[in-house]
């Protein structure tokens, strides 16, 4: 019984799910070129939780620069007694990104990889010193950015930031 039910719900899931991906790598909406919009200067503020300590509010600059197939994002974020220096530097091709970022307030790095629209990054992180998702989510002239981190005690992922900003 168990074997009948996946092979009829692969049977109806495989088509539908092919379908939305020659739709996802096709659609228009993943050429670099639509990233455009993010070139520039942003600027707001948001919340930072690290894993180990407390929120802090914290204001916030990003500039972006298209070239080409390149996406390069430089944020930085200060608030009271804690501040970070992040960028990402990626190459974007048929819908999909990848890269590396920095952080040079904590000396961390490493890679990232993903998938970008005309109105969203969302890319998994990972590095010697931090590893976790982020999005990015664009409406005109507003964005957001979500960043989680993985916990590795307990296999989760934990927010730890939140940031709005206007160009």
């Amino acid at each position: 019984m168990g074997r009948r039910l996946s092979t009829s719900l692969a049977g109806k899931v495989l088509p539908a799910a092919t379908l939305l991906l020659v739709a996802l790598v096709t659609s228009p909406a993943y050429s670099a070129s639509s990233l455009a919009g993010l070139n520039g200067y942003w600027s707001g503020g948001g919340k930072v939780t690290p894993l180990k300590g407390g929120a802090h509010k914290v204001s916030c600059r990003a500039t972006y620069k298209v070239a080409g197939s390149n996406l390069t994002q430089n944020l930085r974020c200060s608030g009271g007694d804690y501040k970070f220096s992040a960028s990402f530097n990626v190459t974007t091709k048929g819908g999909r990104i990848s890269g590396s970022w920095t952080e040079s307030t904590y000396s961390a790095s490493g890679r990232m990889s993903g998938s970008a629209s005309a109105s969203s990054i969302r890319a998994t992180i990972s590095g010697d010193k931090f590893s976790g998702r982020m999005s990015i989510k664009t409406s005109g002239s507003r964005q957001s950015i979500y960043i989680v981190e993985l916990d590795k005690g307990s296999g989760r992922y934990v927010p730890v930031a939140s940031i709005s900003l206007r160009k």
